[in-house]
């Protein structure tokens, strides 16, 4: 696995009240890129993602998707879901399943086995040894710098 880390998704009670936040108060400027359920703000060569914190907790596949943190442990006494997770993304589809397979080898807890997104892509969940969710990710629609920082459409 190379070391990146390439988007910071935030799990938030209030879209619109975050994304207000992110663009009104702090000034940043929202990528072009999403649906309207989701949000994305270029950050170097990394990514802010905001995505209503029950959805992401569902994708995740860990409980504690509520509006405070924490919940029971889930898969492998991971601890319940926190509310963020790091994602790493590849330049190949099938650089997710041996990225997760790598994981998996080094002691990671596979929580959701790579599958096709509904929104065109290819990815899969693990958790660190402390029970951190990665996603490891494979997007068609982005494009990666030759370092693998991602590069969002404006």
């Amino acid at each position: 696995m190379e070391q990146r880390l390439s988007v910071i998704t935030l799990g938030v009670a209030d879209l619109d009240r975050a994304r207000r936040f992110y663009e009104e108060g702090l000034g940043w400027k929202a990528s072009g890129e999403g649906s309207g359920e989701i949000v994305f703000f270029q950050t170097g060569a990394s990514a802010l993602a905001l995505y209503p914190r029950a959805a992401l907790a569902e994708e995740v596949n860990l409980p504690g998707g509520g509006d405070s943190p924490g919940g029971e442990a889930g898969p492998d006494g991971v601890a319940g879901f926190a509310g963020v997770t790091l994602a790493h993304n590849v330049r190949h589809r099938e650089d997710v399943d041996s990225t997760l397979r790598e994981a998996e080898a080094a002691g990671a807890a596979i929580l959701k086995p790579a599958q096709d997104a509904f929104w065109g892509g290819y990815s899969g969940y693990f958790a660190d040894p402390d029970g951190h969710p990665w996603e490891v990710v494979w997007n068609p629609h982005w494009e990666m710098d030759e370092e693998g920082g991602v590069i969002l459409p404006s």
